[in-house]
């Protein structure tokens, strides 16, 4: 590896708040509150300077909320930690928000705003002002519960494990069992994980029921309609609407459920099936043991460092210096939340990433996934203020899906042996459309739970029946397993916890897919317009970022066409 002398970031020197500040309680930072509230702004220097301290506060506010919420999905089994993460958010979050609106108002009403010459600013006050419209100070209380509420699903995920030969493993360890070429095996562990999953069932019915009621009291009280609404309003939805989403289920029903079905003909046909289950989706179809690019969490990190280098050296050093610093938790044990996430760090700049790895070619996915979600991290680190750094996900999406595309590029450095490199980059094509299938069906499932909020379970379960089959493969058999099916959306973490956050996945994929193309005709130029579009942060509208990025912001039925055709042409040279 051709590496060089890293440098571990200092936090920078703070120019309002204390070098050194415990935040226990909410009398240790109201007074910043009300140094911002009560300062006189006079010039449009001294506007930019309330901006940067403000900027400041939240940034160092957002750490101390991100720190506790690592240690909480690191050990959900240490009641501690959890209480600290559930203390900052019912007792110090709560007083925030009203000053924040009172803050916004100050902003928006100051003469010089219009004097700020920066045509980033434009992005941010827009949303700024979208938030003072949808503030209620009744919606404080319910988005506390709902904060508080939603995390209890982390809990009752992590709890779920299995005995297999004598051991108790995770479900994402026992989900690896599903590669091995033995079908009896294969049903065998995947009707022990249905089995413990079923003990749950009511238990995330009724959360889920709960965060309904107050998610919809939320949008009522904001004058929307419904939650979904409020939701569009609150992410920032500037440049799409419901319509588009609707339409874009469409698209991806008509033009990627044809390749899906193919796909899932050849995989009947390989394993010489009269009938393809569930349990068979999994296994290599030419009865090859699993792909198994790494044993140890370690090999992971040092793996995937070295991709990056290869990709770009400076993310190569990105993750280098997450690793050096402790930024990353990949492997998988009990007691540890489920998923995978990047979590920016926005005063440091140098984000943690949490992942449950098994070894399986699903984390080299998940990593590179998160790694991108890094480079953006770092690239960003410099912008001058916290909210140019937020990005939306629609953006934030692009980045690290892009990346799973680009490394492809590289994975010799997971496997050594050609026919592996090929399995591998073959699933990873197949699982890109496939993803969109169940992006598809994930959100337009939303839609429904929110637009119709006094629904039954029996009416929940059998409407996700219902449009699950809109978006599968008619290939895959799944009688006698109805029930399974029903609840299969519970898995779907983003459900519970972020709400409406995944349609983005979509047209992230989508644009990720372009970037790829791109990369693979000029990778320094696709290289360079990548970084240039990561860099923006949020200072651009969304459609402006893509372009930067040379991609467009299009899920159109012609465009999802014109991707699919050409992952669906890799796809074919890598079977050859």
């Amino acid at each position: 590896m051709d590496t060089k002398q890293i440098t571990v970031p200092e936090k920078p020197v703070r120019h309002f708040l204390p070098q050194h500040l415990t935040i226990d309680t909410w009398e240790r930072i109201e007074p910043f509150f009300k140094d911002l509230m009560e300062r006189k702004i006079d010039s449009v220097a001294s506007l930019e300077k309330w901006l940067k301290d403000r900027s400041e506060l939240e940034a160092v506010i957002s750490e101390e909320m991100a720190w506790r919420y690592i240690r909480m999905t690191c050990d959900t089994t240490d009641k501690a930690i959890t209480d600290a993460f559930n203390y900052f958010v019912s007792e110090i979050e709560p007083h925030i928000a009203p000053y924040n609106n009172e803050l916004n108002k100050k902003l928006v009403s100051n003469e010089y705003v219009a004097k700020l010459n920066k045509p980033e600013y434009a992005v941010y006050l827009r949303g700024v002002k979208k938030a003072l419209e949808i503030y209620r100070e009744e919606n404080i209380p319910l988005n506390t519960k709902i904060a508080t509420d939603s995390q209890k699903y982390g809990a009752i995920a992590a709890a779920m494990t299995v005995n297999w030969k004598g051991e108790e493993i995770t479900l994402q360890k026992a989900a690896n069992v599903l590669k091995e070429a033995d079908r009896k095996v294969r049903e065998e562990i995947y009707f022990k994980m249905q089995e413990r999953k079923s003990k749950d069932v009511d238990a995330l019915n009724d959360l889920f029921s709960e965060l309904l009621q107050l998610r919809h009291q939320v949008g009522v009280n904001a004058g929307f309609k419904n939650y979904r609404d409020y939701k569009f309003a609150e992410l920032g939805r500037f440049d799409y609407t419901v319509q588009d989403c609707f339409d874009f289920h469409k698209s991806i029903s008509s033009e990627i459920l044809p390749i899906s079905e193919s796909i899932n003909q050849r995989r009947k046909a390989k394993l010489k099936l009269d009938v393809l289950k569930p349990w068979d989706m999994d296994v290599d179809v030419d009865g090859k043991p699993a792909l198994m690019p790494v044993k140890t969490g370690t090999e992971l990190i040092d793996k995937s460092i070295a991709c990056f280098y290869k990709i770009r050296h400076s993310f190569g050093e990105y993750l280098e210096i997450m690793k050096t610093m402790g930024h990353l938790d990949l492997e998988s044990r009990k007691g540890k939340a489920p998923g995978g996430y990047n979590y920016p760090l926005y005063e440091i700049g140098v984000p943690f990433i949490f992942m449950n790895s098994v070894g399986a070619q699903r984390d080299v996915i998940t990593m590179v996934h998160e790694g991108g979600h890094a480079i953006h991290s770092f690239v960003t680190r410099d912008l001058e203020i916290t909210d140019f750094k937020s990005t939306p996900s629609e953006v934030a999406e692009l980045a690290s899906m892009s990346m799973e595309l680009i490394s492809m590029e590289h994975w010799d450095v997971f496997y050594a042996d050609k026919d592996e490199l090929r399995r591998a980059k073959q699933e990873q094509l197949e699982q890109t459309l496939k993803s969109l299938l169940w992006i598809g069906a994930v959100d337009k499932f939303q839609h429904w739970l929110y637009e119709h909020p006094e629904h039954s379970i029996a009416e929940r379960m059998n409407t996700w029946e219902k449009i699950i089959t809109e978006f599968s493969s008619s290939v895959v058999d799944w009688k006698g397993m109805e029930e399974i099916r029903k609840r299969g959306w519970q898995s779907q973490l983003h459900i519970y916890e972020v709400p409406f956050y995944y349609i983005e996945y979509g047209m992230a994929q989508l644009g990720a897919i372009a970037v790829w193309r791109n990369y693979k005709s000029n990778p320094e130029k696709a290289l360079d317009q990548y970084e240039a579009a990561l860099r923006l942060g949020y200072t651009k509208s969304i459609p402006e970022i893509y372009k930067a990025a040379g991609v467009e912001f299009n899920f159109s039925q012609s465009y999802v066409k014109e991707l699919a055709a050409f992952v669906k042409g890799e796809l074919e040279k890598i079977s050859l």
